[in-house]
């Protein structure tokens, strides 16, 4: 299934993507994309719902694809290839930091430029959803507390980051760097995550074109290794890096202006595209 919300900023509405690309509306069933409504037991009584039997809807903004994210977790330096662009070694386990939530928005929302950035840049991201409370658990038990998958944009301010001490935190979680959706693709609908084609262009240049086997530290792995430092709770979003191509990498660099208009992708789970603001 592909799950949505759509409607302003804060009345989001509960959805589903017909086998014809049509938005239907999940109202009548739950109030909801978040907590037991992606639950494993939630999952299957959305899945048994005939969409022809819910209402088309005419979305006008799409709004981030789950709600209730109590922790937005993201992994640094993860694609090896993407380490390399950046003069970076591949880490001996996973880099965590966490971007705060009031960075998440809808996906085709405006990407503001934060009050004194000079080096805002792009990073488009697989997302993993948790759907099922995980702590302790294997590797081979971690893809039973997935509910799925969406395409994110780790939007960053690389002075914010790396140039004003402390840790990455405050480069990352300024309003509006965290776009998620359009929606949340159930785990069944993806073969393999580590097989996922990614991209993302800045004004029709394509500067990211990579793919998620080129990932360090997979899937499976990141939920297990998350799991044996913090509980991980239904609505949760583990951010698992980004391939090569960002602003940073770019020689000379390229950062974000106001005007610019950022789109992306990742194979099977939709597109996004932000116009660029300053804050």
């Amino acid at each position: 299934m592909k799950l949505l919300r759509y409607g302003p900023v804060g009345q989001e509405k509960p959805g589903l993507v017909d086998k014809d690309g049509k938005v239907r509306d999940l109202s009548a069933h739950v109030s909801d994309i978040a907590g037991a409504a992606i639950s494993p037991d939630g999952l299957k009584k959305l899945a048994a719902i005939d969409p022809q039997s819910l209402p088309v809807v005419e979305v006008e903004r799409y709004g981030p694809c789950v709600a209730g994210t109590g922790k937005f977790i993201c992994i640094g330096l993860n694609y090896s290839d993407h380490a390399a662009e950046t003069g970076a070694t591949v880490p001996p386990e996973p880099i965590i930091f966490m971007k705060a939530t009031s960075a998440i928005v809808g996906p085709n929302d405006d990407v503001e430029i934060p009050r004194g950035s000079l080096k805002t840049d792009w990073e488009v991201e697989l997302g993993v959803v948790i759907g099922k409370h995980a702590k302790y658990v294997s590797e081979d038990e971690a893809l039973d507390h997935v509910a799925g998958y969406c395409l994110i944009n780790d939007v960053s301010e690389r002075a914010f980051q790396a140039e004003r001490q402390g840790q990455w935190t405050k480069g990352k979680s300024a309003d509006t760097f965290g776009p998620t959706g359009p929606w949340l693709v159930t785990k069944d609908e993806v073969a393999d995550p580590q097989n996922l084609k990614m991209w993302l262009e800045v004004n029709g240049h394509r500067y990211q074109n990579g793919s998620s086997a080129t990932m360090v530290y997979g899937v499976k792995y990141l939920v297990s290794y998350l799991s044996q430092f913090m509980s991980l709770h239904p609505g949760d979003i583990i951010s698992t890096g980004t391939p090569p191509g960002v602003g940073l990498g770019q020689k000379p660099n390229v950062f974000l202006k106001e005007g610019d208009v950022i789109t992306l992708g990742i194979e099977g789970l939709g597109e996004q595209r932000q116009h660029v603001v300053q804050g």
